[in-house]
C-alpha cells in the first residue's frame, strides 16, 4: 500500500467541521456498526481533544479524534488510483473470485458511502483503477459528456487492418447488441499485432468488441492512462494504490 501527501486535498465530502455522534462516526468511516459500537469502544482507545471517549452518544469532530492512535483515515473521502493487476474482477461478491478490494483496507468496505470502482476492467485487463466513496465524482468520471480519454495497450491475435484506424475514427462503428454507435476513438498502430486506443467512452468490453469487430480479437489488454494520470507518474507497481487530489485531472 502506498500512501500520498494528497490525503488533505481531496474535495470535501463533509464540508465544514461538523459534530456528530461517535457512534456515528465509527460507522460513517467503516470501523463498526452503530449497533457494535459500546463494545467497539471498550476495546480500543478513543481520545477526543486528549480525553478518553467512553460512551457512544458522546459529540465529537473528526479532526480531533483519535482512534488507537490514529487520525479519522481519508475523512474528506477516499480517492485512489489503484494498478490492478490481471486476475482481479470488478466486484463486492467475494464468492466470485480475486476481487480488486482484497487490494485495498478492508476496514474501507464498511465506510458509509461505500467504496467504489470508477468504472470496470474485466479480469484479463490490467490497469489504471481509480477507487473512490464520492458518487459525484465517479458520475463526473464516467460521463460521456466529459470525454475523458482513456488510454488502453492492445495485443491481438491477427494483424490489425490498416483500416481500422479511419473506421474507429468516424465514429460509425456500431457494435452488435448496441443501439448508439461508438463515439470517434483514436487508433495507433505500432505493429502488426499491437496498438493504442482512446477512448472517451466505456461500454461493456468496448475495446475488446471493437477489435473483434475488425477481425483482431485481442488478446492483451493494458489500460496505462486516464486522463492525465499514468501508471508510470504514480510509479504503481500490480497490485499497488496510491491516492490522488481529483483536481488534478
Amino acid at each position: 500500500m502506498i500512501f500520498s501527501v494528497f490525503q488533505s486535498c481531496f474535495l470535501p465530502i463533509l464540508g465544514k467541521t461538523s459534530f456528530m455522534r461517535l457512534d456515528a462516526l465509527l460507522s460513517r468511516f467503516g470501523y463498526c456498526s452503530r449497533r457494535e459500537a459500546i463494545s467497539w469502544i471498550k476495546r480500543h482507545t478513543i481520545t477526543y481533544k486528549g480525553e478518553l471517549c467512553t460512551s457512544p452518544s458522546q459529540k465529537v469532530t473528526h479532526e480531533e479524534t483519535i482512534i488507537d492512535g490514529e487520525h479519522v483515515e481519508f475523512p474528506n473521502g477516499i480517492y485512489v488510483a489503484l494498478y490492478k493487476p490481471v486476475g482481479y474482477i470488478c466486484s463486492h461478491d467475494e464468492e466470485e473470485g480475486d476481487i480488486i478490494y482484497d487490494l485495498l483496507p478492508y476496514q474501507w468496505r464498511h465506510r458509509n458511502p461505500a467504496i467504489s470502482s470508477v468504472g470496470r476492467l474485466d479480469k484479463d485487463t490490467s490497469g489504471l483503477l481509480f477507487i473512490t466513496d464520492d458518487g459525484k465524482f465517479i458520475h463526473r468520471m464516467t460521463s460521456p459528456k466529459k470525454h475523458i480519454p482513456k488510454i488502453y495497450e492492445v495485443e491481438t491475435e491477427n494483424p490489425i487492418p490498416a483500416e481500422a484506424v479511419e473506421l474507429f475514427a468516424s465514429g460509425t462503428l456500431q457494435l452488435e447488441g448496441e443501439r448508439q454507435v461508438c463515439r470517434p476513438a483514436e487508433l495507433i498502430i505500432t505493429d502488426a499485432l499491437h496498438a493504442r486506443i482512446i477512448l472517451t467512452e466505456g461500454k461493456y468490453h468496448q475495446v475488446r468488441r471493437m477489435f473483434a469487430a475488425v477481425g483482431a480479437p485481442v488478446v492483451k489488454l493494458h489500460r496505462p492512462q486516464i486522463g492525465n494520470l499514468t501508471i508510470e507518474s504514480l510509479e504503481l507497481e500490480p497490485g499497488e494504490w496510491v491516492a490522488f487530489d481529483p483536481n488534478e485531472l
